[in-house]
């Protein structure tokens, strides 16, 4: 069955790999974005007659109104993602993430569904050898986490949706980030061959961001048998600190160097094991490992560098 889908944020780091996996399984796509980042991470799509793009912001009441009639299903990746950029704009963090989804919600009508991503860092700091799962206390500490656990107590409220507790994403996207863990040592042992660890043994989960779209999709496939509930998507096998990350690394860069230094600190102070059996139960299996996401990472960055500056 093919639907009507609105996605905000859908030229972002998820939003590009999501887009045309949409497109191809045959829906309707309309992408709401405010492109801030100077993207154009969906201009392959352009020529497909289902895709349909707008430029705006998802604060926009009036817009958001005239974009969700019609729409059967929306996703609403539109955010102020990770506890620094929060930090660094706690009003457009406020405004963005919290009171734009709790609007939507409100303007949608009961039949259409929602399918969300939201963050396993509310679990906060975990019990030491004791598995998070979906019933396990959220203890949020950043104000990211703070809103993203308020917004899905909204979105189950609400029901006729479907939120996912996204582990740290990773991987080679048409619109990168750069900044996430994976991604971002990776690119330290690309370039610079060493990395400082602070925290180096906080635990964390980690999944690559086409396994973020499979999710998506089996989600909209067993909507019905999923829906009003929130659901953990993560890899099993890679719940590893920080130093076992980089050693993993260091199978495939065997120059790159790490230390550990007390020099900083974790704004979300995740430090937790995950348990991600629940959407495993639903037949979701991951289809991308941490070691294939760390050789697509080093393809990559022979291709891109993080810097306006320098001649080189």
């Amino acid at each position: 069955m093919s639907y009507n889908i609105l996605v905000t944020g859908g030229a972002g780091y998820l939003g590009s790999i999501l887009v045309p996996e949409l497109l191809a399984a045959g829906h309707k796509v309309t992408v709401l974005d405010n492109f801030m980042f100077k993207q154009n991470s969906l201009a392959h799509c352009c020529s497909n007659p289902n895709f349909s793009v707008v430029k705006g912001d998802c604060r926009n009441d009036t817009l958001m109104k005239s974009l969700i009639v019609g729409a059967d299903v929306v996703i609403p990746l539109a955010a102020l993602v990770g506890a620094p950029l929060c930090s660094l704009d706690p009003i457009g963090a406020t405004s963005t993430n919290l009171d734009s989804p709790l609007a939507l919600f409100k303007m949608l009508s009961k039949e259409q569904r929602v399918l969300m991503p939201i963050t396993n860092s509310g679990y906060g700091i975990g019990e030491k050898g004791k598995f998070c799962t979906e019933e396990s206390p959220l203890r949020p500490v950043s104000l990211y986490g703070i809103h993203k656990v308020e917004v899905e107590k909204a979105l189950l409220e609400r029901g006729n949706a479907i939120s996912f507790r996204l582990a740290t994403v990773f991987g080679m996207a048409p619109r990168m980030r750069i900044d996430l863990l994976v991604n971002d040592f990776t690119y330290r042992a690309v370039t610079d061959r060493a990395v400082v660890l602070f925290e180096p043994h906080f635990k964390r989960n980690y999944i690559h961001v086409r396994d973020v779209t499979r999710a998506f999709m089996h989600g909209m496939d067993n909507f019905d048998s999923m829906k009003d509930q929130a659901y953990n998507v993560g890899l099993s096998d890679a719940n590893l600190s920080k130093w076992e990350l980089a050693e993993v690394i260091q199978k495939h860069l065997p120059k790159f160097v790490f230390v550990e230094a007390p020099i900083g600190e974790d704004p979300d102070k995740r430090d937790y094991i995950v348990s991600n059996e629940k959407i495993e139960r639903t037949g979701f299996k991951p289809a991308f490992s941490l070691d294939a996401g760390i050789q697509d990472l080093i393809k990559g960055y022979t291709m891109i560098k993080n810097s306006i500056y320098g001649n080189v």
